[in-house]
């Protein structure tokens, strides 16, 4: 015979599992340490003032 299983609580243990994997998905997607963020902004910096020191004054 088949095992006995609360429906209830099988169908919270899906939504927890799927909510985990989201959130994952997520962590994996947009997630970044701070480190990694002042990385990236600081190399932004750098090539727009790079960009900006290129410029032709024009008047």
């Amino acid at each position: 015979m088949a095992e006995i299983v609360n429906l209830r609580t099988a169908k919270k243990q899906a939504a927890r599992k799927a909510a985990r994997a989201q959130g994952d998905a997520n962590a994996a997607k947009f997630g970044r340490s701070k480190a990694e963020k002042d990385l990236a902004r600081a190399r932004s910096d750098k090539a727009e003032r790079d960009l900006d020191a290129h410029k032709r004054e024009t008047d």
